[in-house]
């Protein structure tokens, strides 16, 4: 069995995370600037050293450093002696870096229709009704055939759904051209913010995460994610998109020794902010399932009132740095904090965690037996890689000598709805007869039979077609429509009422 990790210590106690109990996920909480990062990358390097690759998102641009050894600065080591903590050891762990943009990493791609329509919803910010009609295109595709692969396909699957909504409401339901259009100007607002890179292929291959190296360390996958938040739904949606791969993937497992992947889950908050119920639903279910996979999924947020209270019960490793009280939310979320962390009989929590220093926590982790230990304050360890981002030279180097180069930079295009509903658009309009010309009317170079007096008497009576396919009544036509309609409304009164007296139940005459 694996060594527990050693992530804070104080003077008389050791804080350390068992691995068994890793996949029993987390939470890391603070205010801006109290040592969320350092505390991240300390578990996900410690992890690492273990064999379990870890999945992080780096939002502000510095966790790109644990692929490089550390070195520890002066100003660092005076801090670490005066809290009697040891210097880190150097260490440099094996990373693959990624990128939805392609531009500071491999690309991650994924198809339209493994988002499906749920996810693709909350990217887009739909309500119940506009996600009603989303949900149907994807329906009307797979019954069709269709391919969904990138955002041009489901532009072309949404035109063809709108222009033909009249064929597919009996068997469908209405289709509103107003929410149709609505989801055609999200997708164009995802497309300018470069959302549009995302999907496609080749498609992530959630294996290229699951990587150990010679040593057997563990992989990190850091994904940029600086640009990427610029755009927070689009974030926060694709990492549920990831969490759910794994989900669906993986085989179950029990409970393992270690993870098979730990997933942190940066700037959470994203994923819940106006979250409908459905999705809230969605994301507790994976929680709580994902860990029989053998993944564990740490949120890192500031405040633990961004977390719904059913996926926060799930979380039973926590690392609580500083948080203010200057609001009513803040001193809510405090007492809160304080009462969901064991008790410490020579602790009191809540005025401990407005009293917290940079890189100190209180710090509560399963035991052996799944339940919280008593709550320590302590100081977090400093990772023995590097704090802070890379150069660009180094990134290239990663980039060059990576497990994956070469695999997904290269776009594939493939025969999918967009391609096939041009070509039926096409082939309709190579059948179709010239415009201004009727199927069966006839053409100079075939003149309609039946000339002289003969001819124009039949006119008359039977009607005809003019030159630009204009129809015109003749005197037997009009005879017959005006006989039909005298005698259509009596006894078509007459039929309606025998059919809804046979439904209702109504007398026999």
């Amino acid at each position: 069995m694996a060594e527990p990790l050693l992530i804070a210590r104080n003077a008389v106690t050791e804080c350390r995370l068992l691995p068994q109990m890793a996949n029993r996920h987390g939470l890391v909480t603070g205010a801006t600037g109290t040592g969320k990062t350092v505390t991240l990358q300390a578990l996900a390097e410690g992890l690492s050293k273990l064999g379990v690759p870890v999945f992080l998102s780096d939002v502000k641009g510095d966790l790109t450093g644990i692929s490089q050894a550390g070195d520890t600065a002066a100003k660092l080591g005076k801090v670490l002696t005066e809290r009697g903590l040891p210097l880190p050891e150097p260490f440099a762990c094996p990373t693959m870096l990624w990128d939805v943009f392609g531009e500071q990493g491999h690309p991650v791609r994924a198809t339209v229709s493994d988002m499906g329509p749920l996810l693709l919803g909350r990217m887009l910010g739909l309500n119940e009704t506009q996600s009603g009609v989303l949900n149907l295109v994807f329906k009307i595709a797979d019954d069709n055939g269709l391919l969904l692969l990138d955002l041009k396909d489901l532009r072309a699957m949404l035109r063809h759904v709108g222009d033909n909504a009249a064929q597919f409401r009996t068997q469908y339901g209405n289709i509103s051209a107003a929410s149709v259009g609505i989801i055609q100007r999200g997708l164009l607002q995802i497309e300018s913010q470069g959302g549009d890179r995302f999907f496609g292929e080749p498609m992530l291959d959630i294996a290229d995460f699951l990587q150990t190296d010679e040593k057997g360390h563990g992989f990190v996958n850091v994904l940029a994610a600086d640009r990427l938040l610029q755009s927070p739904r689009l974030y926060a949606t694709f990492l549920l998109w990831l969490l759910s791969e794994l989900f669906e993937q993986l085989p179950e497992i029990g409970d393992p020794e270690q993870p098979k992947l730990v997933f942190f889950f940066d700037e959470a908050h994203l994923l819940f902010d106006e979250a409908p119920k459905v999705l809230v639903e969605r994301i507790e279910l994976v929680v709580r399932l994902v860990r029989s996979k053998g993944v564990g999924v740490f949120f890192v947020t500031q405040n633990p009132l961004d977390v719904p209270d059913s996926v926060l019960a799930q979380l039973g490793n926590r690392v609580q740095h500083a948080l203010r009280a200057y609001t009513p939310r803040d001193q809510k979320a405090v007492r809160a904090t304080a009462q969901t962390m064991r008790e410490n009989p020579s602790l009191d929590i809540e005025t401990a965690i407005t009293e917290l220093a940079i890189g100190e926590a209180l710090v509560s982790f399963l035991d052996a037996k799944g339940r919280p230990s008593v709550t320590e304050r302590a100081y977090v360890l400093p990772p023995g890689s590097r704090l802070g981002p890379i150069t660009p030279a180094e990134r290239q180097a990663l980039l060059d000598g990576s497990l994956v180069a070469g695999v997904y930079e290269k776009v594939v295009d493939r025969v999918s709805a967009h391609e096939e509903l041009a070509q039926r658009t096409a082939g309709a309009l190579g059948a179709a007869p010239a415009p201004g010309q009727a199927a069966d009317a006839p053409t100079a170079e075939a003149p309609a039979e039946g000339g002289g007096l003969m001819g124009e008497l039949g006119k008359m009576v039977f009607g005809s077609t003019g030159p630009r396919g204009g129809r015109r009544e003749g005197l037997a036509e009009s005879m017959a429509k005006s006989a039909v309609r005298s005698i259509g409304s009596a006894v078509g009164r007459e039929i309606i009422r025998g059919v809804l007296g046979g439904i209702i139940g109504g007398r026999r005459r």
